[in-house]
């Protein structure tokens, strides 16, 4: 039996295809929501410190089923296949809230320069860098009502470099933990800007859900208490709420379903009994990350499209980047570790933007908690990677070891990008995705400075031996992920138009950071949360005025 024809088909049920769900369900229109995943509880996710979102040795808490999903990575090695527990897969949660069911849940809003990198610094040796079509005015009403809608704590009113705002965030921040008042005052000296994290995580109850609880197990984990904000905890509940939406869980998308001229009808997925269904409907949206993105629209063929859909000039699946993260650790002569989460508590933005010979740079925050596995990666070069002396290290130095990391906006490359692979499919018989491409040089050198400037932080706080850890040249993808829909104003060079919908369908819109031309120094999910209201708004205009209809 067919399908209910519906008005909305969004693929992709995390940060961008909650929001964009709740929006045209509360608009009246009839929405179903796929999700390849499952939909999660506290209760299902036990403290394991191997298997979360972070460590994913032992699998992944969230998603996507190990065995069902491979990928190709390409890379110095040759090529062979990743599955998701793996280095180089890039991975992101695969459930109902995608990664915002786990993530460390930093809400920064985007600096002014960051949609104008072109403008700024010009053309990057090697790089696709550019603006965006947008700027942050565009976006700024809607920064305020993720905000206030899904609920933001924190005070960043000691952040000169932030732009124009007309409000402060809905909630004040976390009591300050052991860290963030060792760190307050070194910053201070040094002349910086330290303020309060703003994260999407409640200090007082909010919107009916609890404040945090301040355990150990926050960022990779499930939240027991519903503190943390997630599209699974907001937007997509009061999508059910309208009688407008279903959600439908473990549903594997195969391809958008196209007319004879070119328009999309729906789209084909298997359901959760690998029973190939099709679901029709006038619009459909993507948003599925900027790997599951990419990869639908290229396996997505037509006789008009024979390359994918949207990739009539081959930028679909390009320019994949995500954020080079150097860090800085300090071992100190005292505790410094106090086992109040989430841990990340202070940050700084003074190197964002203006340094010398540098085309940007990224905010340095204290990092979360890490937990006794994680912290292998904080043990510093000269210590053996095993035995006696390790052990001795990682005694004295886990309560004693404060790390400064951040994310640096990488220069898009064209070539790191996403392609389908022609000879290995997943479970259902769907063609992977096929990763390849480095790093641009110059995000290395931002990467160094960055690392110099939090080790001089540790150093001024008084950290009696410090050390840098600086990524290498490999793909960046993960959590952060982003480019390979790039928005933009020439179909030549882009692959969707500035209000999201691609460049030659009329009725198929990418909302998520696969169309973001450039990724900030900052955490994206506040930015997808924003362009999401934001698309979503203009869709619904158009769709008053039967533009997108099919």
């Amino acid at each position: 039996m067919a399908l209910k024809h519906v008005n909305a088909l969004i693929v992709g049920a995390g940060a961008g295809g909650g929001v964009v769900a709740k929006e045209l369900a509360t608009a009246g229109l009839s929405v179903v929501l796929l999700e390849r995943g499952n939909w999660y509880s506290a209760a299902d996710c036990r403290k394991d410190d191997l298997r979360n979102q972070r460590t994913t040795v032992l699998g992944n808490a969230f998603g996507p089923d190990e065995d069902r999903n491979p990928r190709v990575l390409v890379d110095d090695r040759g090529e062979g296949i990743v599955w998701p527990s793996e280095s180089g897969y890039s991975n992101n949660a695969a459930c109902v809230g995608g990664g915002t069911f786990s993530y460390g849940a930093q809400a920064w809003r985007y600096m002014e320069k960051d949609f104008r990198m072109r403008s700024t610094y010009g053309a990057v040796a090697g790089s696709t860098l550019e603006d965006w079509p947008i700027g942050y005015s565009d976006l700024e009403p809607y920064y305020e009502k993720a905000e206030r809608e899904l609920g933001v704590s924190g005070d960043v009113s000691n952040n000169i470099f932030q732009a124009r705002r007309n409000q402060g965030l809905p909630m004040p921040p976390l009591s300050p933990n052991k860290e963030y008042q060792i760190l307050l005052p070194a910053a201070k000296r040094l002349g910086w800007h330290p303020f309060d994290l703003p994260m999407l995580r409640n200090s007082v109850p909010y919107n009916g859900r609890a404040a945090c609880m301040r355990c150990r197990w926050c960022v990779g984990f499930a939240c027991e208490v519903n503190a943390r904000t997630g599209t699974h905890n907001t937007v997509i509940p009061a999508a059910l709420a309208t009688g407008n939406c279903e959600v439908r869980t473990g549903c594997m998308t195969r391809e958008i379903l196209l007319d004879d001229h070119g328009q999309a009808s729906g789209a084909a997925y298997f359901d959760p009994h690998d029973r190939l269904q099709r679901q029709t409907a006038d619009l459909v949206i993507v948003c599925c990350g900027a790997v599951e993105s990419a990869r639908l629209l290229l396996n997505t063929r037509h006789r008009l499209f024979p390359n994918g859909l949207g990739n009539r000039y081959d930028w679909v699946g390009r320019n994949l980047h995500a954020h080079t993260y150097p860090a800085a650790a300090g071992l100190f002569d005292y505790d410094t570790y106090d086992d109040i989460g989430p841990g990340a508590s202070i940050a700084i933005c003074d190197f964002n933007h203006g340094n010398p010979g540098l085309a940007g740079g990224g905010m340095l925050a204290n990092e979360f908690i890490r937990l006794p596995y994680q912290f292998m990666n904080q043990v510093p070069p000269w210590v053996p990677r095993w035995g006696q002396a390790h052990k001795d290290f990682v005694r004295t130095a886990y309560k004693r070891t404060v790390t400064i990391m951040g994310p640096v906006q990488e220069m898009p490359m064209f070539d790191a990008r996403v392609q389908v692979d022609p000879k290995v499919k997943d479970y259902w018989g769907i063609p992977v995705a096929r990763l390849s491409g480095k790093k641009n040089p110059h995000t290395l050198e931002i990467a160094r400075f960055t690392a110099g400037k939090a080790e001089a932080w540790l150093q001024e706080a008084g950290a009696v031996r410090t050390w840098q850890r600086i990524p290498g040249p490999s793909l960046s993808g993960g959590q952060h992920q982003a480019g390979t829909c790039r928005m933009g104003n020439d179909p030549k060079t882009s692959v969707v138009d500035q209000d999201c919908r691609l460049h030659d369908v009329d009725n198929v819109y990418v909302i998520d950071a696969s169309v973001h031309v450039t990724n900030g120094g900052f955490n994206p999910v506040l930015t997808i949360f924003a362009n999401a209201y934001r698309a979503s708004h203009r869709l619904l205009e158009a769709w008053k005025g039967s533009k997108v209809r099919s």
